[in-house]
């Protein structure tokens, strides 16, 4: 007997641009790959020891902007972003990281490739870059 995939129940959380919505004048909601899409972003860019009560949530990618590209820190900063969403975004399955470092302007580039478990709509990917905002 084959089992059923888990159907997942649709997600909902609220925009972090704090529009109000025209007709209801509540916030404007986001929903599903929206939704955790912006969970994933925010997980990634939030810098350890930034949140109350969770010291131990983030990563460090926002220190890396000015290290020189080795393979070491690119390693580092992988196990960082898949240990954090691992741990706090449930709904997902990292499939793929990839961290591309641009020494010449201070970038970052991470492509991050997840599944959302229990939706169908296969492969998500969300690009976060990281510039430098004094040079």
């Amino acid at each position: 007997m084959a089992t059923k995939p888990k159907i997942s129940r649709g997600f909902k959380d609220f925009s972090l641009s704090f529009k109000k919505h025209p007709i209801t004048n509540d916030i404007i909601a986001i929903f599903n790959e929206d939704a955790i899409k912006n969970s994933v972003i925010n997980l990634v860019r939030t810098k350890v020891g930034t949140r109350f009560f969770r010291p131990d949530l983030g990563t460090n990618i926002e220190d890396s902007i000015f290290e020189l590209s080795t393979t070491e820190l690119s390693f580092t900063l992988e196990n960082q972003i898949n240990e954090v969403l691992r741990n706090n975004e449930p709904r997902i399955l990292v499939t793929g990281t990839e961290i591309d470092i641009n020494d010449d302007s201070n970038e970052l580039n991470i492509t991050i490739a997840y599944q959302i478990i229990g939706i169908e709509p296969g492969q998500q990917t969300v690009n976060v870059i990281l510039k430098p905002t004094r040079v």
